[in-house]
């Protein structure tokens, strides 16, 4: 076998992760299917084939549903976008001086002890009913994990790096963007991916409380009737979304982090450096 060949190759550990992820889910579906076919009440639980084919008939064969869950899609896009990009200017703001941290940080830590939930009555009365209450509600939810985890990313900046910097004539900004932010990206994007449960959380609890025809509209209107597989095939759904958007999260993640980037050059393998040398 050929180098390339061998590079190409899965690791064992590696098939054997894939292989174990496979057998969770495959055992998962079977228990799903079993339990209920035999054992569950068919008004509370349905079994998975029952579920498959409700996602395509009433879930994709309704307009309306489509149309609902695009609007979803929408608006956790939008009020993720808007979480990232707040999120992050107000932690740089926060954590670039012991001053802005000192004084803020504790503030922010307040707020997001607060249940969210309980400021629904007024979102609901300046933004109404439509899409801005539910892109604003996702949006409060998601920008505290990302302001928290840039501001530790920032503290865990080796202070070494930013003396060495500034010695060398570098500007605040030039700190931040050469220093502070390479430094902190793992832990920003751990706050992305906080923000991202948690931005599909702010978004269906506003659908849940608010919607007139959306995504919550319809999973009350199953969940009320009694008719669990179609309710379940929308929460599939809605699972298929937050997995989506997380996926995208990884790959930028693994782009994006310093030092994780796979070289498109793979080293040789040792045996051959070692007959090279000799020869």
């Amino acid at each position: 076998m050929s180098a390339a060949a061998q590079t190409r190759a899965p690791m064992p550990r590696e098939r054997a992760v894939r292989l174990a992820r496979w057998a969770i889910i495959l055992g998962m579906a079977a228990f799903l299917e079993i339990y209920g076919r035999y054992f569950a009440d068919p008004a509370f639980m349905q079994p998975l084939s029952a579920i498959v084919k409700a996602w395509f008939d009433p879930i994709m064969a309704d307009p309306r549903i489509r149309w609902a869950l695009g609007l979803t899609i929408f608006e956790i896009g939008v009020a993720y976008g808007l979480s990232i990009l707040f999120g992050f200017l107000i932690g740089v703001g926060v954590g670039s001086t012991n001053l802005s941290r000192k004084s803020l940080y504790p503030i922010i830590l307040l707020l997001y002890a607060v249940p969210q939930v309980t400021l629904m009555p007024l979102v609901v009365l300046f933004f109404g009913l439509g899409p801005a209450a539910k892109i604003f509600f996702g949006f409060s939810h998601g920008i505290f994990p990302v302001v928290v985890n840039v501001v530790a990313g920032m503290r865990n900046v080796n202070q070494l790096y930013m003396r060495a910097a500034g010695s060398m004539g570098a500007s605040r900004a030039q700190i931040i963007r050469h220093v502070l932010f390479p430094n902190m990206v793992p832990a920003f994007f751990v706050g992305l991916r906080l923000a991202m449960t948690l931005t599909l959380l702010g978004v269906i609890l506003a659908e849940l409380y608010v919607s007139t025809g959306g995504i919550g509209y319809f999973t009350r209107l199953y969940a009320e009737s009694y008719n669990p597989a179609p309710l379940f095939a929308l929460i599939g759904s809605l699972a298929f979304i937050a997995v989506t958007f997380n996926e995208l999260v990884r790959i930028a993640e693994r782009r994006l982090t310093p030092g994780r980037k796979p070289s498109r050059n793979p080293p040789a393998p040792a045996v051959t450096v070692a007959k090279e040398t000799t020869q």
